[in-house]
C-alpha cells in the first residue's frame, strides 16, 4: 500500500493551482487594464491642459508634465501582465509557420524562462529602487516635488505581476512540452 500523492495526484493538484492563480490573475488584469485605460486617458489630459495653459494662456505650469509620466509609467508597468498574457510582448512570428511544432514548442518555453529571468532581475532593481526611494525619503528635483515611492512602487508592482505570469506560462509551456515529448512519434 502507498500512502501519499501518487504522480497524477500530484500533477493535478499542481495543474488545479496552477489554474486557480491564473484565474486570480486574469481578474487582476481585468482591473488593471480598466485602471490603466483610465490613468492613460487622465494623462493626455493633463498633457493637453499643460500644453492650452502654457502656450495659449502663457501660465508656468511645473506639475503637469510628472503628473502625465507617472501616470503613463504606471499604465505600462502595471498592464504588462495582462499584455504577456496575450502574448504581446515578445513573439517571434515570422517563424512559427517555418519551424515544426516541438521546435515552437521549445523556443516559447526558451524564450518565456529568458523573459522570467530578465523580469526577475528587473523586479529585483525595482524593488531596490522602490526600498531606496521610501528609506532616503527621495522626491523628484521638480518644484512640485512627488516622492519618488509612487512610481517606483508601480514599476515593482507591474513587475511583480508580470513575473508570475511569465512563471504560469513557463509551467503551462513545460508541461505541455513534456507531454508532447512523451507521445510517441506516429
Amino acid at each position: 500500500m502507498v500512502h501519499g500523492l501518487d504522480s497524477v495526484g500530484t500533477a493535478i493538484l499542481a495543474a488545479s493551482a496552477a489554474g486557480w492563480l491564473a484565474g486570480v490573475l486574469a481578474t487582476i488584469n481585468r482591473v488593471v487594464v480598466i485602471l490603466a485605460s483610465i490613468a492613460l486617458v487622465v494623462a493626455a489630459g493633463v498633457l493637453t491642459y499643460s500644453v492650452i495653459v502654457r502656450y495659449v494662456l502663457q501660465i508656468a505650469t511645473d506639475w503637469q508634465d510628472e503628473m502625465s509620466v507617472f501616470l503613463i509609467v504606471g499604465a505600462v508597468f502595471m498592464s504588462s501582465a495582462a499584455v504577456q498574457a496575450r502574448r504581446g510582448h515578445i513573439g517571434i512570428e515570422a517563424i512559427v509557420g517555418l519551424l515544426p511544432a516541438l521546435i515552437n514548442r521549445i523556443r516559447q518555453v526558451l524564450v518565456d524562462l529568458a523573459g522570467l529571468a530578465f523580469c526577475a532581475f528587473f523586479a529585483w532593481k525595482s524593488w531596490l529602487l522602490l526600498d531606496e526611494a521610501v528609506v532616503e525619503n527621495f522626491h523628484s528635483g521638480s518644484t512640485w516635488a512627488p516622492p519618488l515611492w509612487i512610481p517606483y512602487s508601480l514599476m515593482t508592482a507591474g513587475m511583480a505581476l508580470l513575473r508570475v505570469q511569465l512563471l504560469l506560462q513557463v509551467t503551462g509551456g513545460s508541461r505541455g512540452l513534456m507531454s508532447g515529448l512523451r507521445r510517441p512519434s506516429a
